[in-house]
């Protein structure tokens, strides 16, 4: 059976894909024949087991490359757009450009006996949770890589408007995400670009344990699914795939739940 998107010269762009949802989407995409770009930022110390997961990406049969990076630097980005324009040639272009960052910081706004949320802290959060999805749209749309037809998927979650310990500045990182893309979604359309957020279910990553009572959402989500399940990175990844297909191209600026049904009870 033919890929969706096998011999189209279709890349996928993704920012934090080797963990996780990024990480998930690009061995999603990958199976349906799309070329996968990761830009990740990882110590030596994880290189074998990201080096695995990145081989079995390569093993599709689909061009990959992945740049341990700082994705946020003005400089550093400027030069990584110029390697995705040579990796992409004449011919190829991003169809798919999905931002999966998760860096922040998760303090609390009162406490005697741990560092406070600060100032600072809000900006680094949503800088490099929020902001830089802007950032790298334009960068990728001013050098002319986004495919007639393309897309634009973030993740956020329900800490956009629920409010949970510790979570201040990511929780304002998610908002802040979210009204980036509806513009996004509004300001690029006539060049067809589609944005939209993806807001998983509580999902088993990396960056959820590092929330201060995780074991407890967890078990909430648990008992309000539908399903009585958590949310799977490959559940996540299978929504960018269904909505990097043509037939997706009139949904625009949507805040899509990808959880079973969680939000609902």
């Amino acid at each position: 059976m033919k890929k969706d998107f096998e011999d189209k010269n279709y890349w996928a762009l993704i920012l934090g894909g080797s963990s996780g949802l990024g990480l998930a989407t690009a061995k999603t995409l990958a199976q349906h024949g799309m070329n996968i770009c990761i830009i990740h930022r990882n110590s030596r110390a994880q290189e074998d087991s990201i080096k695995a997961e990145f081989n079995s990406i390569r093993n599709t049969g689909v061009q990959f490359k992945a740049f341990n990076a700082d994705a946020f630097k003005v400089e550093k980005r400027n030069e990584l757009v110029l390697e995705v324009s040579k990796l992409c040639g004449t011919e190829g272009r991003i169809r798919t450009l999905v931002h999966s960052v998760a860096k922040g910081n998760l303090k609390p706004m009162l406490s005697e006996d741990q560092p406070r949320l600060q100032t600072d802290d809000f900006n680094l959060t949503i800088n490099a949770m929020a902001i830089s999805l802007y950032d790298w749209t334009q960068a990728v749309f001013e050098a002319k890589l986004f495919a007639e037809d393309a897309r634009i998927i973030s993740f956020t979650s329900e800490g956009n408007t629920k409010a949970l310990q510790n979570y201040a500045a990511v929780s304002a990182a998610k908002v802040t995400l979210e009204a980036i893309t509806r513009n996004i979604a509004l300001e690029f359309a006539p060049f067809g670009i589609r944005a939209n957020c993806l807001q998983a279910g509580i999902t088993d990553t990396a960056s959820l344990r590092m929330i201060p009572g995780s074991e407890a959402l967890k078990a909430h989500a648990l008992m309000r699914n539908p399903f009585k399940r958590l949310t799977t990175p490959v559940d996540v990844a299978n929504a960018v795939y269904l909505l990097s297909k043509d037939e997706a191209r009139w949904i625009n600026g949507c805040v899509i739940p990808v959880d079973g049904g969680e939000h609902i009870s």
